[in-house]
């Protein structure tokens, strides 16, 4: 068996070698399986959702997370994001207090990010599927080499690129990064967990806008949410 996942054309271009990995058609496999026997979110249409509203060439903002959120309706692609309707989670509240705080006044009418994805903000999560009611239970089958490649490709672009990394696991997925070329963004994650520890007061949407406009780019309207 081969590979048959489709990514946006860009992506599937500059990830060509990788889809051709043995790795991936066991990942593919496993995939097709647990949808056979559970339910996996996000929907299958929507697992490559981050890739197909950000080609590779438009990408000019990276937030890296961990893998979908794993209650009804929620997850749909995009790292930190929920679909319109839904409750926004903790670390997502904490994501718009901050970005009240660094950018001036904002009310967010719902969590869905699709906004930014579409301005070329890459919401990528490490690992693309996740198990109904269990978090991590996609780990270590494969989407995490298939993610750093996404990544090492991004970190390979001349354009100077914006990389946010929040909470330890992000900055280990990150570790590779090349900080002489691209902004690196590093702070606690969001959760309430951790958000008091250095997230609030981060100030990386603003970081992120001056650093593109500094290199000739336009920057995030990160209040905007369409």
């Amino acid at each position: 068996m081969t590979c048959t996942f489709e990514l946006e054309a860009s992506w599937q271009n500059a990830l060509s070698d990788e889809l051709e990995k043995p790795y991936m058609a066991e990942l593919q496999k496993f995939i097709d399986r647990e949808q056979k026997e559970h339910i996996i979110y996000p929907p299958k249409d929507l697992i490559f959702n981050a890739f197909a509203h950000t080609p590779y060439d438009n990408t000019r903002v990276v937030i890296v997370g961990q893998d979908p959120y794993h209650g009804p309706s929620q997850a749909h692609g995009l790292s930190f994001s929920v679909q319109r309707d839904v409750k926004l989670p903790p670390s997502l509240q904490n994501i718009f207090k901050e970005i009240k705080r660094d950018v001036g006044d904002f009310k967010a009418p719902h969590g869905c990010l699709l906004s930014w994805a579409d301005q070329g903000v890459l919401l990528l999560n490490s690992i693309l599927t996740v198990r109904k009611g269990l978090p991590a239970s996609h780990q270590g089958k494969g989407w995490e080499n298939f993610t750093d490649a996404a990544l090492m490709k991004l970190n390979e672009r001349d354009e100077p690129l914006v990389f946010i990394l929040w909470g330890m696991y992000a900055q280990q997925k990150g570790r590779f990064l090349d900080g002489r070329k691209h902004l690196i963004l590093k702070s606690p994650h969001p959760s309430p967990f951790s958000a008091r520890k250095g997230f609030f007061g981060c100030g990386h949407f603003s970081g992120a806008n001056a650093f593109l406009k500094k290199n000739g780019q336009t920057p995030i309207d990160w209040r905007r949410l369409d």
